[in-house]
C-alpha cells in the first residue's frame, strides 16, 4: 500500500470520497495519515463485525437530508439550523428500575465505552434508505453500567426539549419532548447501539448529537437523537409517533416489506444518492438483519405488533 504520511485536510476532497469503508474498516489510523488530523476531530474507534459490506453514503448526502423535526420539518432544516444547539456540556439522566440512578455525563459516559466503528443500513419510514457509518457503542454496556433491575421490561428515551435553541420545538404537531421506546430484550441486543460519531468524527447536531439511539433493524424514527434521559419500565412506554398516529405508527416498528404503511408500500426503498432514475430498490426483512433479530420475534404476528 502506497504510503500517505502526514496527509491533511487539503489533500483530501472530499473528505467523504476517501473515508470509505475500507479505509474505516482497515483502521486507517496509519495508513490515511489521521495522525496529522487535528485531535478533537479524530474518534478513534475499532472496526466491526456488525458491520454490512454495503458502500455507505457520502458525509453530504448524511448530514444534509435528514429528519429531526425539533428543527423544522423540512430535510434540510436540520442543516440550516441545528448548529444553535449547545451540546457540551452534556448529561445523560437514567433513572426508573435501576440499581445506580443518576445524571451521567458524557464524558463520563465515553471513558469507560468502548467505541466501534458500525457501518449500519438506515431505513426511513418513509421508504428512502441510507448507509451511515456511526461511531458508538452499545447501548447494553451503558444499562449494564446503571445496574438494569429485574422487574425492568422495557427502556424510554426522551430527546433534548429547549426550545430556545430547537425552533421545531416553538411550532406545533408533536407533543413535545420527542420520546420512544424499546423493549429490554431489543436494547440490550448487541446490534443497538448509543452513537456519538460518524465518518470519525463527532456527530454533528443535525444526526442528533451529541448522543443519539441506532437500532438498525428498525424503522428510523426509532432511533431517537439527542438522547437526555433514559428510564427503564415494567410497562410499555408512550412513544411520539404512536400516540400520534397509532394507526400508522406502532411501537415496534420493525423494517417490513410485507407490512405497508396505510399510505404507501413498503416493499420496496429508494437508495439517497442513488440518482434521479436510479432503480427502486426492495426492502429486506429487519433491514437486512433479520439474521440477528428476527427470533427476539419469534410467535408473534409482525402483521399486529408493527
Amino acid at each position: 500500500m502506497r504510503k500517505t504520511k502526514n496527509l491533511n485536510w487539503a489533500d483530501v476532497t472530499p473528505r467523504a470520497d476517501w473515508i470509505n469503508r475500507r479505509a474505516l474498516i482497515a483502521g486507517a489510523g496509519a495508513a490515511l495519515g489521521l495522525g496529522a488530523l487535528p485531535a478533537a476531530a479524530r474518534i478513534a474507534a475499532v472496526p466491526s463485525a456488525y458491520s454490512t459490506d454495503a458502500t455507505p453514503n457520502t458525509l453530504k448526502e448524511i448530514t444534509s437530508y435528514n429528519n429531526f423535526y425539533e428543527f423544522g420539518w423540512d430535510k434540510s432544516d436540520p442543516a440550516k439550523y441545528a448548529g444553535q444547539m449547545t451540546t457540551d456540556p452534556w448529561s445523560v439522566e437514567i433513572g426508573g428500575l435501576v440499581e445506580r440512578p443518576g445524571s451521567y455525563g458524557l464524558d463520563d459516559i465515553l471513558r469507560n465505552a468502548t467505541l466501534e466503528e458500525r457501518i449500519y443500513r438506515f431505513r426511513c419510514v418513509e421508504a428512502w434508505s441510507m448507509v451511515i457509518p456511526w461511531i458508538g457503542f452499545t447501548l447494553a454496556s451503558l444499562l449494564d453500567r446503571a445496574g438494569v433491575q429485574p422487574g425492568a421490561k422495557y427502556v424510554a428515551f426522551e430527546t433534548l426539549h429547549r426550545p430556545g435553541e430547537m425552533p421545531g420545538q416553538r411550532a406545533g404537531g408533536i407533543d413535545w419532548p420527542y420520546v420512544e421506546g424499546l423493549r429490554l430484550d431489543e436494547a440490550m441486543n448487541p446490534l443497538t447501539i448509543l452513537a456519538t460519531g460518524l465518518y470519525g468524527e463527532a456527530l454533528p447536531n443535525q444526526n442528533g448529537a451529541p448522543i443519539r439511539l441506532v437500532v438498525p433493524w428498525k424503522y428510523g424514527f426509532k432511533s431517537i437523537k439527542s438522547i437526555v434521559k433514559i428510564t427503564l419500565t415494567e410497562a410499555e412506554p408512550r412513544t411520539t409517533w404512536k400516540a400520534l398516529q397509532p394507526r400508522e405508527y406502532g411501537f415496534y416498528a420493525n423494517v417490513n416489506p410485507e407490512v405497508d404503511h396505510p399510505r404507501w408500500s413498503q416493499a420496496s426503498e429508494r437508495k439517497i444518492g442513488g440518482g434521479l432514475f436510479a432503480a427502486r430498490e426492495p426492502t429486506l426483512m429487519f433491514n437486512g438483519y433479520a439474521y440477528q433479530v428476527a427470533g427476539l420475534y419469534a410467535g408473534m404476528d409482525l402483521a399486529k405488533n408493527y
